[in-house]
């Protein structure tokens, strides 16, 4: 007796094989070869002319409209993040306007495939969330706040910060970064506040060296923040001596300045000169006067000395 096991025909595909010529001839116009049909009979596979690798495409694409292949948009992908300073990690599955990257700093950014374009184009730069809260936090830290996080307000370019005496307040951030802020609970006023009577020299590009004699509250604040038109204008610092109120030092610049006019007149820069470049209507002279200015603030430093 045989109890050899008869042989089962293969089961047939539950979609037919037949690649019809037409479509063959659509996918090679628009760039593709049809190597397969899965799935059903509205499914097909194509491969790219381009990268040589495959994707499955619904029929109706083929033969309606122009198929996109995957593998070249996602090497598109990595190349524009490639530009942009990123290092590509994938799509994200829920949102298909975006993806995963992660920054030079290692921090892991969540961003519009456009705006990673606009980035690898020159035309924006992108910022890191954490690195810059980081920054944020130890900004305020140096002037003596935290940072809370955002504005209960929900202003963009502001920030909730604690004051080192318990006060909280929203602050821009331009005003956090430049040091021209007030705490609201303890902070005083310009005329009561430390101040400083200083020595600016700026140096216009094709223009002689102009020095300023004036005073604030921080001069360095004023230097970057508030005196200069352009980034490009070099500014420095020459002597700043510190007086015990705003109001002392005003009247101690304007004595200083009634000197300079009665002594040195042919000194004083006109406004017209200089405007391009500072934002400010007086108190400029020319280079040539800048050892006398700083001999007169030298001489503010012995006391009881006139500085005249």
């Amino acid at each position: 007796m045989c109890n050899a096991t008869p042989h089962m025909p293969a089961a047939a595909p539950a979609f037919p094989t037949t690649i019809h010529a037409h479509w063959a001839a659509a996918a090679r116009k628009k760039g593709f070869e049809v190597t397969r049909r899965v799935a059903d009979r509205y499914h097909l596979m194509l491969r790219c002319a381009a990268c040589g690798l495959e994707h499955k495409s619904r029929l109706y694409v083929l033969t309606s409209a122009q198929p996109d292949c995957p593998h070249c948009i996602e090497a598109r992908w990595r190349d524009a993040a490639e530009r942009a300073g990123l290092a590509w990690i994938g799509r994200d599955p829920t949102d298909r306007h975006y993806a995963y990257y992660r920054a030079s700093c290692g921090h892991v950014l969540h961003r519009q495939f456009t705006f990673v374009d606009r980035v690898a184009n020159g035309e924006c730069r992108h910022r890191c969330e954490p690195c810059q809260v980081a920054r944020e936090e130890a900004e305020a830290q140096a002037r003596g706040w935290q940072r809370l996080g955002p504005d209960p307000a929900g202003r963009i370019n502001h920030r909730l910060y604690r004051h080192s005496c318990g006060h909280e307040q929203a602050i821009a951030r331009v005003n956090m970064h430049s040091g021209r802020f007030n705490c609201a609970a303890c902070g005083t006023g310009w005329a009561s506040a430390p101040s400083y009577i200083y020595c600016m020299r700026f140096e216009p590009e094709g223009h002689a060296p102009l020095v300023k004699l004036g005073f604030s509250r921080d001069p360095v604040s004023r230097l970057n923040h508030q005196l200069k038109r352009r980034r490009d204008l070099q500014g420095t610092i020459l002597r700043s001596v510190p007086m015990s109120n705003g109001h002392a030092a005003l009247c101690e610049e304007k004595r200083l300045h009634a000197h300079l006019h009665n002594a040195h007149p042919d000194a004083i820069v006109p406004r017209d000169v200089y405007r391009r470049w500072l934002r400010i209507k007086s108190e400029i002279y020319d280079a040539e006067l800048e050892p006398v200015i700083l001999a007169m603030l030298d001489r503010l430093t012995a006391p009881g000395s006139d500085p005249d």
